[in-house]
This record gives C-alpha cells, sequence and structure tokens, in this order.
C-alpha cells in the first residue's frame, strides 16, 4: 500500500486510477491506513475495497484454494476505460510486486492503443512500435520499400515506428 500511495502520482499522470481490494472489513482498512500515516506519514490517496466475503476476489481468481481459501494472492490487474481487462500480474504471497513494471504495463497499453501498433520487447516510453504487417502483396512491397528508404526495419513483418507526439504525451514520460 504505501509503494502504491508513493507512486500514485506517476498513475494519475498517465491518466490511470489505483483502487485497492481486501477481504479485511473496512474498519481493518482505516486501521492500516491511519497505522501506514502514524508511522510513515503516507496517506493512502485511493480506495481500498472490502470485499468481505470474498466474493468479488473470487470473480478474479485473486484467492487460490491451493494456498488458502481466505488469503489473497497478490495479483494487479489494468482494467481499460471500458472496463475490459487488459493485464492480469499475478505474484505469490511472499514476492512483492514491481511497480515500475506496472507503470510500463500501462504505458506500453495506452501507447500500442494510440497507435495501433504493437511495443517490442524490453520497450519502455518513447522508443519505436511495431507497425502492424501489411495484409495485402502491395503493401507488402511497398512496406519493402519503405523499409529499404528509411532503416526502419527487418522485413515487411518486422518494421517499426516513431510514436507521434500526441502518443507521447497520452502514455507519460515517468
Amino acid at each position: 500500500m504505501i509503494s502504491f500511495a508513493r507512486a500514485n502520482t506517476y498513475f494519475e499522470n498517465i491518466n490511470t486510477c489505483l483502487i485497492g481490494l481486501s477481504v479485511d472489513s473496512n474498519a481493518s482498512h482505516l486501521a492500516w491506513v491511519y497505522d501506514i500515516y502514524c508511522r510513515t506519514g503516507i496517506r493512502i490517496p485511493f480506495p481500498i475495497i472490502a470485499d468481505r466475503n470474498g466474493e468479488i476476489a473470487r470473480k478474479y481468481g485473486m484467492i487460490s484454494n491451493d494456498v488458502s481459501n481466505t488469503e489473497t494472492v497478490r495479483n494487479v490487474y489494468v482494467i481499460d476505460d471500458k472496463g475490459i481487462i487488459r493485464t492480469i500480474l499475478i505474484y505469490p504471497l511472499n514476492i512483492g510486486r514491481f511497480i515500475p513494471e506496472i507503470v510500463r504495463i500501462v504505458q506500453a497499453l495506452q501507447m500500442s492503443d494510440c497507435t495501433n501498433g504493437a511495443t517490442p520487447v524490453n520497450w519502455i516510453p518513447n522508443q519505436p512500435v511495431i507497425l502492424p504487417p501489411p495484409i495485402t502483396f502491395d503493401g507488402l512491397v511497398n512496406r519493402n520499400n519503405e523499409i529499404e528508404n528509411n532503416r526502419n526495419g527487418i522485413s515487411w513483418y518486422l518494421s517499426f515506428k516513431e510514436p507521434e507526439d500526441k502518443c507521447i504525451s497520452n502514455s507519460g514520460n515517468v
């Protein structure tokens, strides 16, 4: 909670809202939030949903019966503005989340949506994206000519483009 609270501004800057979910009660959440504040001075700036009966956690696969019937695993869901789950990260109980990767995933999804391209392995913001492959023979020939002229790929099926300015500003720069 503390690390997500510290990173909240980064998420807000890329148009992303954080929400916590816990099978503990609202009173427990208030106690955590207050204890965190008293011990660290950090306020938790996002809501924490009390899912006392685990209904939401079960629907999203957050309770692993192999581990426990009541303890949640450390899942992270990236859900877009249409309510579609775009990414699910599942962390074992004993492994912490990696917030820079979660931020990068959100930025990559936003970049991919904005450019209609794909982000390559190890992509970071402001790097080129992969163009969708052509679907016609003429498109293939044009793509190969473009690659030869611009040196922006290795073949018709793997070529790159620099993101447009509107896409760079939308995906933020954390």
